[in-house]
């Protein structure tokens, strides 16, 4: 399979193994894809054509634009399967996960077609007219990880044209296929230049966030990532929205149903395979039901079917990267050490960057496996005893993308809840999102609003238009 890069509203790249970039399917190791390899040359075409393209489709009424991201929609609903399928290849997870991050996307790009940049008039008397309006910037950015390489990219497509900005995309080097796929369906409507796409090696971002007829960077990642593009930004003084990394605690009071709140974090933890940047990354359990709590999470992971993500039954794929696997390996290998691994390992016997469910417990804040964002399939579970301090250790860490908090009393878990440093705070539940609510971060985790109106103002500066009568 070949696919090309979309610039200026053409289909781009030659099926060379100089010029191109193997697609390996993580389940197998094996490359079954290639895409073009991008150069400079490719990014400035695509800039180019996003800023050549941006006067007439800035212009058009917001009526029209919401209808292109409507149809976009429609394109994602008409072939979810066939696409969900492309994206298990490339990515891991399974279908029904594949399947899920169709539905979401297409969700997402229906509620964005709903939306209005926020405005409203200061003053309207015999003297002024003072208005606040939302204006589109120009050329957006929009650097994607491969965790969800179709949602991510659409949480920024869908704002930015509704807003009446163009856009330039960037997928991650090892899933760019699906969201390729999908933007060729879309050509025949979008018009030429309102949507780039340009693949590369992670060697090309500096060069977009650099570029001075870049307006705008969107960027999903890591926080080490994030920081590097904050810098580049600054020379230009681009709006940035970064969405980074998370370490995101989940605190269980004495008080929960063990086996229903085990399942529900459990569900929260290994999602994607832990690929998410919201999934619970490590689990404060109250010493009164440690044991318990530490052999129900331990029985679920033994329960998991892994393998690959198209194969029928399977409950978790692969690590989606050798790159990551190295990464998630060397962290097995640390809270072997540190702690107690109750059941799980990597996959041996077998092609595939496979693991199954690991359980730590007897860790304790300090270990690697409970300071570092695993984004992976293994989960610590940390022993504490005082209530009054648990929310100090969970605010203990630079990131604070999301975080939960578990209990019998909402009361009580609402106000455990509050004092935590994150932007989203869930009680009783996890990773419970969806476009009308906003996704922020405190701290390395991020910095600007993702989803939402307050998401979409993003993609617009504002001006005051002052009249005097």
């Amino acid at each position: 399979m070949f696919q090309k890069m979309l610039i200026n509203g053409e289909l781009v790249g030659e099926d060379t193994k100089k010029t191109t970039i193997g697609i390996v399917n993580p389940s197998t190791e094996k490359t079954f894809a290639r895409v073009p390899k991008g150069t400079k040359n490719h990014i400035n075409k695509a800039v180019a054509a996003a800023k050549r393209a941006f006067p007439a489709w800035s212009q058009r009424p917001i009526s029209e634009r919401q209808a292109m991201v409507e149809k976009m929609a429609d394109v994602v609903s008409n072939n979810a399967e066939m696409l969900a399928r492309l994206l298990s290849k490339e990515q891991g997870k399974p279908m029904p996960e594949a399947m899920g991050e169709m539905g979401w996307t297409e969700g997402y790009l229906r509620h964005y077609a709903s939306l209005q940049p926020s405005g409203r008039m200061i003053q309207n008397d015999d003297e002024f007219k003072i208005e606040v309006r939302r204006v589109p910037l120009g050329v957006v950015a929009g650097i994607c990880p491969w965790n969800f390489p179709v949602l991510v990219p659409f949480w920024k497509i869908g704002p930015a044209l509704v807003a009446g900005n163009t856009i330039v995309i960037k997928p991650a080097p090892t899933t760019p296929l699906t969201i390729l796929k999908i933007l060729e369906l879309c050509n025949s409507f979008v018009p030429a230049g309102v949507i780039n796409v340009v693949c590369d090696e992670n060697d090309l971002g500096p060069m977009l966030t650099n570029h001075p007829d870049v307006a705008k960077v969107s960027f999903t990642g890591s926080s080490e990532t994030g920081k590097k593009i904050m810098a580049s930004a600054a020379g230009t003084v681009k709006r940035v929205t970064l969405e980074l990394g998370g370490n995101d605690p989940a605190i269980v009071l004495p008080d929960v149903n063990v086996k229903e709140t085990a399942a529900q974090i459990y569900g929260g933890a290994f999602l994607n395979a832990g690929q998410v940047c919201l999934a619970v990354k490590r689990v404060y359990a109250h010493a009164e039901i440690y044991d318990e709590f530490c052999n129900e999470l331990a029985t679920l992971a033994r329960e998991a079917i892994v393998g690959d993500g198209l194969q029928q039954g399977s409950s978790i794929g692969p690590v989606q990267n050798k790159e990551q696997f190295k990464k998630v390996k060397a962290l097995i290998k640390s809270a072997d050490k540190d702690g107690t691994i109750m059941t799980g390992g990597v996959v041996k016997g077998k092609k595939g960057y496979f693991i199954k469910p690991i359980i730590v417990r007897d860790v304790k804040d300090g270990d690697d496996i409970v300071d570092k964002e695993q984004f992976g399939p293994i989960l610590p579970v940390i022993r504490f005893k005082d209530i009054k301090k648990v929310g100090k250790k969970a605010n203990a860490s630079d990131y604070g993308l999301g975080a939960s908090v578990w209990s019998g009393d909402v009361s009580k878990a609402t106000k455990i809840a509050s004092g935590i440093e994150s932007g989203s705070v869930w009680v009783n539940q996890h990773i419970n999102i969806g476009p009308h609510i906003p996704m922020a971060g405190f701290k390395t985790s991020g910095l600007g609003v993702e989803q939402s109106g307050e998401g979409l103002d993003e993609y617009t500066q504002i001006q005051v238009l002052n009249v005097a009568k």
